[in-house]
């Protein structure tokens, strides 16, 4: 009994150290996060690519493959993309509390930034100073520029054929169109359709070609050499992009004089998602019958609280909105500003302002629901809006997540995860559109108005594309940069 108590104790004690181990492993790799990712999801895409799949000169934590799938599970399900895109890869890579500490460096540093902009806002007269109208339109011109970065650097990236080429496009001009919350959700579930239709397609020309063969068998080489190349053509239309690239690398080491044995497959990502499948759906069921109570005593209340009603429409709005940040500030809108608990200048500040905020777009909730309580409960309603708006999403995502790792396993998933993918990425297109005609600021038009009705804005926007792309300027400094443009093109013209 001694023994067996000493060999738990260890046992116990090796674990808790792997854990100790884990909690200092993402510190270290994500420490600035909550501090330096300005721009928005699309640039956060590309910054967690970067750093945790690229490496950076250190181990990636996930393979290509998985951070696409991943992308287009984020895109799929509700809430906040970028901030479940990184508790996902941290969730893969060390665990589930690891990730929640990555979470909370994430979304804490921009949180606290928006909860002390609502504090300084409520104090705030009705009618700002000029060239601080100049210097919010300085900041969403530049941020214009890096979201049309970000999203010409993710459609190259989800554009693996002529079918998903068509559905970037697809999702960008649908997105552009019109704009409701179930739209969304069903151009991904379309361009996932499409996809699994054109790969099961591809296969069944697969396998007629495969019968064609084996009855020409006995038929001089030349007839098989001729109606090879269809084959091949069909198997690629089945094969994921990552069995292409695997394929392609194949072929290049074969045409240099190595054989193929000798090719080193990536190694495996080690994963510490240790929870079987039946706990994904526990969480799912205890979410959605948490949503039901809460939307039922709403209902039910004659008199709802106004704390109550703020998490509420937070949580519901965490609940439906799919696509992220750029999807969430107009639901935003409707939920506070109709009701009357911000009015639309302050909204359009905030908006404004959170572009130059690093972390995620949802951090908004923050502000807002700092703003809808009075000053005495500001840090009340900061935090209300905090947790309404995460709680849904971060939630969801860790369900899927369980489940994830048996449906990835199906090749119609991951087909269908392909166009799911092309088209959110086309939605970013369409983010870029909407901040474009909001995003001029003046005294008289308080409500917002298209930066194209000042030249200046194009420009800006243009030179912050040009910097990040090209001269490798961070975004967090080119969105600086633009706020200075807008400042120095209000100090020599006046235009108010």
């Amino acid at each position: 009994m001694a023994l067996n108590s000493i060999v738990s104790a260890g046992r116990q004690g090796a674990s808790n150290n792997k854990l100790v181990s884990r909690f200092l492993d993402v510190i270290s790799r994500t420490w600035d996060l909550g501090f330096t990712s300005f721009g928005g999801p699309p640039v956060h895409f590309q910054i967690l690519h970067s750093r945790f799949v690229d490496g950076k000169g250190k181990t990636p934590w996930i393979d290509e493959q998985t951070y696409q799938e991943l992308f287009a599970v984020c895109q799929a399900l509700p809430g906040p993309a970028s901030t479940k895109m990184v508790f996902s890869i941290a969730m893969i890579h060390a665990g589930i509390l690891p990730a929640t500490l990555v979470f909370l460096i994430w979304s804490l540093p921009g949180a606290l930034g928006m909860f002390g902009l609502a504090m300084g806002v409520q104090r705030i007269s009705e009618v700002l100073p000029s060239p601080v109208y100049a210097l919010l339109s300085g900041l969403n011109s530049a941020t214009v520029g890096i979201i049309a970065l970000a999203a010409m650097q993710l459609a190259r990236k989800a554009i693996t054929d002529k079918l998903t080429r068509i559905l970037v496009m697809f999702g960008g001009c649908g997105g552009l169109l019109y704009n409701a919350l179930w739209y969304l959700p069903v151009l991904m579930v379309v361009g996932g359709l499409s996809t699994l239709v054109w790969d099961c397609w591809g296969q069944t020309q697969a396998q007629a070609l495969r019968q064609r063969l084996k009855r020409r068998k006995s038929e001089p080489s030349q007839l098989e050499e001729n109606i090879s190349v269809p084959v091949d053509v069909a198997q690629d239309a089945s094969e994921s992009a990552a069995q292409r690239r695997v394929k392609s690398t194949a072929t290049s080491h074969a045409g240099s004089g190595k054989e193929e044995r000798n090719i080193i497959p990536p190694a495996p990502v080690e994963t510490h998602q240790g929870y079987a499948t039946k706990w994904g759906i526990v969480v799912i069921i205890v979410f959605f019958a948490f949503f039901i109570t809460l939307m039922t005593v709403r209902g039910v209340l004659k008199h709802v609280p106004l704390p109550l009603a703020v998490f509420n429409n937070m949580f519901l709005a965490g609940t439906i909105i799919f696509g992220g940040g750029p999807v969430v500030i107009p639901l935003l809108r409707e939920y506070v500003v109709v009701p009357g608990w911000v009015s639309p200048r302050d909204f359009l500040l905030g908006l404004a302002l959170i572009q130059a905020f690093p972390g995620p777009n949802f951090n908004f909730a923050v502000y807002l629901g700092g703003l809808a309580l009075d000053r005495t409960s500001t840090a009340l309603g900061s935090v209300l809006g905090f947790l309404g708006i995460f709680i849904p999403g971060m939630v969801l995502q860790v369900g899927f997540q369980t489940l994830w790792r048996a449906l990835r396993k199906r090749r119609e998933v991951v087909s269908m995860l392909r166009g799911v993918h092309a088209a959110a990425v086309g939605l970013v297109f369409t983010a870029v559109y909407r901040l474009w005609e909001i995003g001029y600021l003046t005294p008289t038009e308080s409500s917002g108005a298209s930066l194209g009705k000042e030249p200046w804005w194009l420009a800006v926007s243009a030179a912050t594309f040009t910097l990040v792309e090209w001269y490798a300027v961070p975004p967090a400094v080119a969105i600086i940069l633009g706020g200075v443009a807008g400042l120095g093109w209000w100090g020599a013209i006046k235009p108010w």
